[in-house]
């Protein structure tokens, strides 16, 4: 397996068409369209994610920990979640506890069975096993979701 995690060279092409199918209302699965504050210009940057549920609560995966995306919601802790037409903000908390962080990462495949690939793509995993995945929890980064509902 790959030490450098490195992304695919289509991905930026594949998140633009992403981003506008969402934009015109359509939900594609599990994907959603998250969009933070960059961290230095303030600009909204939208990036394609995929939710998943663990024991009731929300998370995020990002198989790039210091991506532009991570970084991005570190230093905001918010942004908008959209999926289709409906969109909620929300609060994102980096979690550091190492068995929820565990936990969310042997969920991953089970939960978003097509993310799978990507991880095995960029080198994160080779076959795709909630075993591997969770192996893989201090490679990750993994940001809690919760609703602002005010």
């Amino acid at each position: 397996m790959a030490t450098a995690l490195r992304l695919p060279r289509w991905l930026p092409a594949v998140n633009r068409v992403v981003r506008v199918l969402s934009r015109l209302g359509l939900r594609l699965g599990t994907v959603h369209v998250l969009t933070v504050p960059g961290r230095r210009s303030g600009t909204p940057r939208p990036t394609p994610v995929s939710p998943l549920i663990v024991e009731g609560r929300r998370y995020l995966v990002a198989g790039l920990p210091d991506g532009d995306w991570a970084r991005n919601v570190r230093a905001a802790g918010r942004g908008d979640l959209a999926s289709g037409r409906r969109r909620e903000h929300v609060r994102l908390t980096e979690i550091t506890d190492g068995g929820t962080r565990r936990a969310v990462m042997r969920a991953f495949p089970a939960e978003v069975p097509h993310g799978v690939p990507f991880f095995v793509r960029i080198g994160l995993v080779a076959t795709g096993g909630a075993d591997e995945f969770e192996a893989a929890a201090d490679r990750v980064a993994v940001f809690e979701i919760v609703t602002i509902t005010s």
